[in-house]
């Protein structure tokens, strides 16, 4: 199943928030998978830096991504399917 990140906006400091929503988007995912559409909650990356943070969600789609999101209350700025190095680099 692709993986999709929901790239969002997050203050510097608000680590708080960020807890907050991973449980959202985690509690989202599950209820969409009940809904009959599988997703998976597959983790957040906040970079305080650049007060970005980055929700993973394995999905059928982009729409699936984004609907999750929509449900755990994110704003996405954007979503993009991500393929990680072991995709690329077979063993």
């Amino acid at each position: 199943m692709p993986c999709y990140f929901v790239e969002t906006y997050l203050a510097r400091g608000d680590a708080g928030r960020r807890l907050e929503l991973e449980r959202q988007a985690r509690s989202a995912a599950v209820e969409q998978t009940r809904t009959g559409v599988p997703v998976r909650f597959a983790g957040a990356i906040h970079l305080p830096e650049d007060e970005t943070c980055f929700f993973a969600f394995d999905a059928g789609s982009s729409r699936d991504a984004a609907q999750v999101a929509q449900r755990a209350g994110l704003e996405p700025f954007r979503i993009g399917e991500a393929v990680s190095s072991r995709e690329e680099n077979p063993k």
